[in-house]
């Protein structure tokens, strides 16, 4: 590569992978490990490690992993659809689940605010001790 020529910066590398490998590279950066990724039309499905030692799920990494997510379909031109969330320790226990309905998404700064999106998205975190 000459002087002359641009070097690529961290965004432009992020498009030349597929999406899944840049999601999964962006929420590791954040210390959320994906242990299984799955796409269709409209949903997905992501399970995924929290490296901190916190028995349920928190609203910071329920916000991390969405922020990411957006960030992501914003690049690629995607839609996640429905993403529904488990989330687990490092030891492989289930923490909680939670979700961001295909909807919400959509009305994402139209017909609801940050507030409300957030709101929403944290009114379906469930915990392990919940479901027991």
């Amino acid at each position: 590569m000459s002087d002359d020529e641009p070097r690529p910066s961290a965004d432009d590398t992020s498009t030349s992978h597929p999406l899944e490998v840049t999601l999964e590279n962006r929420l590791m950066s954040q210390g959320v490990y994906v242990t299984s990724l799955e796409r269709t039309d409209d949903r997905t499905r992501l399970e995924y490690e929290m490296v901190h030692d916190v028995p349920g799920v928190t609203s910071h990494e329920v916000s991390t992993v969405v922020r990411i997510v957006l960030s992501v379909a914003e690049e690629r031109e995607w839609e996640p659809g429905t993403l529904e969330a488990i989330s687990r320790s490092t030891e492989g226990d289930r923490r909680g689940t939670w979700r961001v309905e295909h909807e919400w998404f959509d009305q994402l700064g139209d017909e609801l605010s940050e507030l409300e999106f957030s709101d929403f998205v944290l009114d379906t975190i469930t915990h392990e001790e919940d479901t027991k």
